[in-house]
């Protein structure tokens, strides 16, 4: 078989949106050349498939390869790419038999050696493959993290070679065991920590029961930000979808993240209006 398709997915701020990655082998002069709107470290991702795939034990063809990013309109970045590419061209080349990677999707990064390195946002690629009903191949290192939603599932491998292994059916990859959610309510930063301060306390209250906003206003080192990161720790629990939420900003920011611990951030005095609510013309573009 001279072509290959492999399906991975994207990030566009909160969506995962899917990916195909079209391989083509072709006779000609040996080139490979990937076009699609990739960024840097997609087009370098071409030197690491190559060592990845020659030190996992396969040949890298010495023909003219075309791998195509659809859909071409949307900017691919990440390194995360590396996997489904490489599957594609072993593919391409029948060192891996055909029409065994149907309903999968693939992510994951790419060392010389072949070993899989871990992705930021794989909740909420996670999420994608489960509202489509894909299984879903990622390094070892992310495993944790999709396995925490239900009815998705999810295989993890340390090597190329593994996740080749497993499609050639000489040694099986088993789905990673679903571990749910472990809801963490307990707080870094509690309000009954705070000693006095009756009136400004009795404000926060009013304000986590009623759902308001609240702003404290005063000279530096009279503890409104003291006060307001003990916030989070009286309001209402989050739900199962804020929840979701909430961890896949924190995936793909590549930053831990407690299930069940309602968010607060603290920017700099100094932030403009700007920096606080983010831009960019994918963020103009893509608003709801």
């Amino acid at each position: 078989m001279s072509l290959a398709k492999i399906y991975t997915r994207g990030l566009l701020g909160l969506h995962a949106p899917q990916i195909e990655v079209e391989v083509h082998v072709s006779a000609g002069l040996p080139s490979l050349t990937i076009v699609g709107l990739p960024e840097a470290a997609v087009r370098e991702s071409k030197d690491r498939v190559r060592s990845a795939i020659i030190n996992s034990g396969f040949q890298f063809p010495t023909k003219r390869l075309t791998i195509n990013l659809a859909p071409a309109d949307l900017p691919k970045d990440g390194s995360r790419l590396d996997l489904p590419i490489a599957m594609g061209i072993l593919i391409a080349t029948g060192q891996i038999p055909e029409g065994q990677t149907d309903n999968f999707e693939f992510i994951g990064e790419l060392a010389l050696d072949g070993h899989l390195r871990p992705s930021s946002g794989t909740l909420t690629i996670a999420m994608a493959c489960q509202h489509a009903q894909h299984r879903l191949m990622l390094p070892k290192e992310n495993a944790e993290e999709a396995a925490q939603l239900p009815h998705i599932e999810v295989f993890a491998a340390s090597h190329l070679k593994q996740v080749c292994e497993h499609f050639a059916e000489t040694q099986k990859i088993s789905a990673t065991e679903n571990v749910g959610t472990t809801l963490q309510q307990h707080y870094k930063f509690d309000l009954a920590d705070v000693k006095g301060q009756v009136r400004p306390r009795r404000a926060l209250e009013i304000a986590a029961a009623g759902g308001h906003s609240i702003l404290f206003k005063g000279p530096p080192g009279t503890g409104k930000t003291l006060l307001a990161s003990r916030l989070p720790s009286i309001l209402p629990p989050l739900n199962h979808q804020e929840n979701l939420q909430v961890a896949s900003i924190y995936s793909i920011a590549n930053l831990q993240h407690h299930f069940g611990q309602r968010p607060f951030r603290a920017p700099h005095h100094t932030a403009s209006a700007i920096a606080l609510v983010g831009g960019g013309d994918n963020y103009i573009d893509n608003i709801d």
